[in-house]
């Protein structure tokens, strides 16, 4: 199966203000973690590693707006980030952002893709 779509991002100049907004817009559980500089977002029912129960749903995070990260972004889940950074610079996408750890848990990374959307790409730390 091809890699899919596991996370989005929410880039805002406010956080606790877009917080607010799509707690109270659409019912989303807003988790902050300060310590991250990063807050977590459940749109849906999930289970105890944050994973969606239900079927096509994805949860996601707000991050500060910031250089790159300046518009949504849609993360797809890969076997191997760097593999993935290297298959799309030979498919004419620039990376953004190298492969960094996300406290454990995994990888990340961002790419811009040749029309210049920017995407983020996420490797498990149990894949790793």
């Amino acid at each position: 199966m091809s890699d899919k779509v596991v996370h989005f991002e929410i880039p805002a100049d406010d956080l606790e203000r877009a917080q607010t907004f799509y707690r109270d817009a659409f019912g989303w559980s807003i988790n902050a973690m300060p310590e991250m500089g990063y807050t977590i977002v459940m749109t849906s029912e999930s289970d105890e590693a944050g994973t969606p129960v239900e079927r096509g749903a994805i949860n996601g995070g707000m991050l500060q707006r910031q250089g790159q990260i300046s518009s949504p972004i849609i993360t797809i889940g890969v076997d191997d980030v760097e593999e993935a950074l290297r298959r799309v610079g030979e498919l004419g996408g620039k990376t953004v952002i190298d492969k960094q750890d996300v406290g454990g848990m995994g990888f990340s990374a961002y790419f811009s893709d040749p029309e210049g959307n920017i995407v983020g790409l996420w490797q498990s730390a149990q894949s790793a």
